[in-house]
């Protein structure tokens, strides 16, 4: 009986951890249904903006005016934005970008690493949790900024990375994050967001190479035109991350409903034959009895 007693409460303990999970996989589903129309919505015109930022870097390249945010230098000071998420339940979602982040660091950068001059923005709690206990340099979390992921909110942080790379305090940013392609499917991405390439170091030929009008001049729209394309593909690489972490948190709370309800079944089968067992064990006795009675 006492067999029996321990099925009971675990059979009782997976339903309850079921319910958490369904509950869990259809918050998730609800979140990513609103997130995912935003960065549907905003991925055509951030792609098309990124585009002609790189023209535009071409086209200046051959000018006199200064592009500040194409500087390029050697890369002796690196700074990393790692983008994870607050919370967990999400498979594999935050460990994939963490390891990255290391591979980057040892194959990549490790000389900068090892002069310390190598940083990390951690964006997400889970990240900056994971390496403030490593030797690296942290700078201070921006894990407040998926309470609410607007654009006016990521620019601040975008404006803080970009004035640290034209200060030269960074020769290079690089941003480490999930994104997001399916429900199912997280695209890890590792991508340079300063300095700005020009077209002809994007491998990409003389697709980006536009000859363009200037209005009002080629100095305004350093000023005004490259720094906003910079906070789109910011601010994409945020939304992106955070559509990615409740799709990967949908899935993985799917998958631990149909495990919870196949464990259910097999313990509720095992408490039906040991429930049986001692059924017959306690008519085998009162036979038995009965028959010493005689």
């Amino acid at each position: 009986m006492a067999n029996l007693k321990a099925l009971r409460i675990r059979i009782a303990s997976v339903k309850s951890t079921k319910q958490i999970t369904s509950a869990m996989k259809m918050v998730s589903a609800a979140k990513l249904r609103r997130a995912q129309d935003k960065i549907v919505r905003l991925r055509p015109y951030a792609n098309k903006l990124y585009e002609i930022l790189v023209g535009l870097s071409q086209s200046l390249s051959d000018s006199e005016v200064e592009n500040i945010y194409g500087r390029e230098s050697s890369p002796d000071k690196i700074l990393l934005v790692v983008i994870t998420s607050n919370s967990g339940l999400c498979g594999a979602f935050n460990s994939n970008v963490i390891k990255e982040t290391r591979r980057v660091i040892s194959e990549k950068y490790f000389d900068q690493y090892s002069k310390g001059n190598l940083k990390i923005l951690a964006i997400g709690k889970k990240g900056y949790d994971y390496f403030r206990k490593t030797p690296v340099k942290m700078l201070p979390d921006k894990n407040r900024l998926f309470f609410d992921v607007s654009f006016n909110n990521v620019a601040k942080v975008a404006e803080e990375v970009m004035k640290s790379f034209t200060s030269g305090e960074f020769d290079r940013v690089e941003l480490i994050y999930n994104q997001f392609k399916n429900a199912a499917v997280q695209n890890l991405t590792n991508e340079v967001f300063l300095p700005v390439k020009a077209a002809s170091a994007e491998g990409k030929g003389k697709a980006y190479v536009v000859d363009y009008i200037y209005e009002p001049d080629q100095e305004h729209i350093v000023k005004e035109l490259i720094p906003k394309s910079l906070k789109i593909q910011f601010y994409k690489a945020v939304l992106d991350s955070f559509v990615a972490e409740h799709g990967a948190r949908m899935t993985s709370m799917h998958k631990a409903t149909d495990n919870a309800t196949g464990m259910i079944r097999d313990l509720t089968l095992q408490y039906n034959k040991a429930r049986q067992a001692a059924i017959t064990n306690q008519i085998l006795e009162v036979v038995s009895g009965a028959e010493a009675l005689k």
